[in-house]
Formats: structure tokens, sequence, C-alpha cells
């Protein structure tokens, strides 16, 4: 019997590599990244979530409504509303991501998403996994900024591959052990080391710092530098340096070293992980906006989750839209709307650190989510 469920096993890991290796000539083909200064029209698709999202996202949509009102009026902008991404509509269907949903999405050029819940237990994936997947959105960017203590970091987590990709799909013998699997491809890995090596030489930054844990990873995360190093030196002007990933979570919380960091490169899991620390360093997760991006579609969303809590405690409508509206603020740098993101930038800086006028702490202690977008949109 033991033998029996081994070998089903290994034809499940033999399937699961095929699918992998197809998947990596896919990469190798893509087409180029489009361009959105040259579109005509440029469709938002937006896409509520759970929990907190819908309220956060209604205030997003009146500062979009606002940032964008030429470009709706002329018709080169359209927000499309979504439905269909809620925890009750997935396993009411069974997939983490509705087929009708996820064909509205594919009509959309980018997708600006509240937080979803992820069902514990079962096998159900996460339905941010199976978008980056399906809309092959590589490249996790997430900004953080602490001026007063000189950090101005960027993440660029890999988006696609690592423990997520098939993190519904390992194998287990019951009763004996379960084996997840890690998946690092030259293709997957050569793109978002580009991604992080380009904006740095864009962005006139020095430094690149490499994260992984190679030296117990040695096939995986030892690919992932290799291939890293490989694509650094066609970029002679910007150093590439090597750090594990506990080192360098110490590092973010260590004061006398953090301010040397500038871009950061990671497999999906470290970064993941990462990103909300540095997020917390920033001011919490509800601070931290957060980019999904491929050549075909991107997705912009807030990094934290659909808060059930708040809403079970009918805290909902406390609950911090920051995080979203720096979402909005990198979804309109993205579709090479600089000059719009400014503004917002500009107005997010005098409401969370210049001014402060407007304080949302999540409790009735505090101002509400319209409160504080009210006081963004007076800024604008």
């Amino acid at each position: 019997m033991l033998e029996q469920e081994i070998n089903t096993a290994v034809e499940q890991f033999r399937r699961l590599m095929e699918e992998q290796l197809a998947r990596q000539l896919r990469m190798e083909q893509a087409a180029p990244a489009k361009n959105f200064s040259k579109q005509e029209k440029i469709v938002i698709g937006i896409c509520a979530g759970d929990g907190i999202g819908p309220i956060l996202m209604c205030e997003a949509r009146r500062l979009m409504e606002k940032l964008l009102a030429d470009e709706l009026a002329s018709g080169r902008i359209e927000l499309r509303e979504i439905e269909g991404l809620t925890i009750e509509r997935r396993l009411a269907c069974g997939q983490a991501v509705p087929d009708d949903t996820l064909a509205a999405i594919k009509a959309c050029d980018v997708l600006l998403k509240g937080p979803t819940t992820t069902p514990k237990g079962g096998s159900m994936e996460s339905a941010n996994v199976a978008l980056r997947r399906e809309l092959d959105l590589y490249a996790n960017v997430r900004p953080v900024s602490v001026p007063e203590e000189g950090i101005d970091w960027i993440f660029y987590r890999e988006n696609t591959e690592g423990e997520y990709v098939l993190g519904s799909r390992g194998v287990e013998l019951p009763g004996k052990l379960a084996m997840d699997f890690k998946v690092t491809t030259d293709a997957g890995t050569r793109r978002i080391a580009r991604a992080a090596f380009e904006y740095a030489k864009n962005n006139g930054k020095t430094n690149v710092a490499i994260v992984t844990k190679a030296n117990i990873m040695k096939k995986t995360d030892g690919a992932f530098s290799a291939v890293c190093h490989e694509v650094a030196d066609e970029y002679p002007g910007i150093a590439a340096e090597d750090w594990y990933i506990d080192i360098m979570a110490a590092n973010l919380v260590n004061k006398d070293v953090r301010s040397r960091f500038q871009v950061f490169v990671l497999p999906n899991l470290y970064g993941d992980i990462i990103t909300d620390e540095a997020a917390q360093i920033q001011g919490g997760v509800g601070t931290a906006g957060s980019a999904n991006i491929g050549d075909r579609y991107a997705m912009f969303e807030a990094i934290h989750g659909s808060a059930p809590r708040m809403i079970e405690e009918g805290l909902g409508e406390y609950a911090n839209p920051s995080s979203l509206f720096r979402a909005v603020e990198m979804m309109l740098r993205h579709i090479a709307l600089p000059q719009k993101a400014d503004r917002l930038a500009h107005a997010m800086q005098i409401c969370t650190v210049e001014e402060c006028r407007v304080a949302v702490t999540g409790n009735r202690d505090g101002a509400t989510c319209r409160d504080f977008a009210d006081y963004v949109l007076e800024q604008l």
C-alpha cells in the first residue's frame, strides 16, 4: 500500500515538473510590455473584495474620480466595477477566482483590488495567488519611506514562483509525511532581477540587495542568487550584495545600518514576510501600498488583509484607507500619469507626516475612513 502511495506521489511530481517547464517556455516567449503612454484608452477594473474592502474602495473611487476627472470625462480612462471576487461567491463556485470574474478582469488593463479573505485549510488557494498566476503578475513592488530616518526602500518580490506557485498542490502520505514544493526558474528570476536593476538605474540608486537563504536552499535560492548576479553584470554602476533573509530581517530594525539599503530583490515567501516588517517600520501595514506588475496586466492593492475582526466588532468604518490610496498612487505612475501621482503623494505627505490633523486609529477614538478621505481630497 505504501509503495503505491509513493508511486502516485512520484507521478504527481512528474506532472508538476512538466507543467513548470511549460511555464518557463511561455515566459521565454512572452510579448513585450505594453506602453500606456501610447494607449488611447485605459480601463481600470475595480474589485472591492471582502471585509473592510468595500469601505476602503468607496473612498478610493472618490479619490480617483477627482484626480482623473478630465480623463474620465473625455473617455480616455474608464473605471469599471467587477463583481464576484467575494469569499461567498468564491466558496459557492469552488474557485479562487470565478471564471466570469477572471474574464472581466482580463478585459481591463489594470486592476485596483481590495483585500480578499483566504479560507483556512482546505484546497482553495488565495485569490491573490491565483490572480498573480493567471495574469502573470511577476513583480510585487512595495515602497517604504520614513524620510526622517533616511529610509527610502523599494522591494521587488518575485510574485509567481517560490513556495506559492504550487502551495496547494504538494504531496502527502497520510499519517506519514507531507511535502510542499518550491519552484525557481531562470526565466522567472531573470525578469524580476531585471525589473529591480532597471528601477535602480532609472532612479539613481547604487545598491541592490539580493535576499535569499542560499546557504540552506542551495538549489532554488542558489539559482535565484546566481541569475540575479548574471543580470547585475549588465549594470556596472550598481552594486549587487547577497544577504541572507534572517540577517536582513534583523538589519531592517537596526537603526545603525538600515538607511544604507535602497533596492531589494527577493524570492516570493521572503518578500511576503519582510515587506510586512518594513511596512510596520513605516507605520503599519495600513500605510503601505502594493503593486503586482506583469507585461500585459497589473494589479494594485493594499498589503493588509480584509480585517474580519473589525467587521465583527462594528469598526469597519474606522479602517485606514492609506494603504489603498498609496496603491492608487502606484497605479497612476504605472499608467503613465506621474503628475497625478505626484499630486496624490504630496497630499498624503501632508495628511500623514506634516500636518496629521485627522488620525485614523482603527477604533472609535480615531477618525473614520471617510473623514480621512475628505482630508486627503481637501489637499488635492
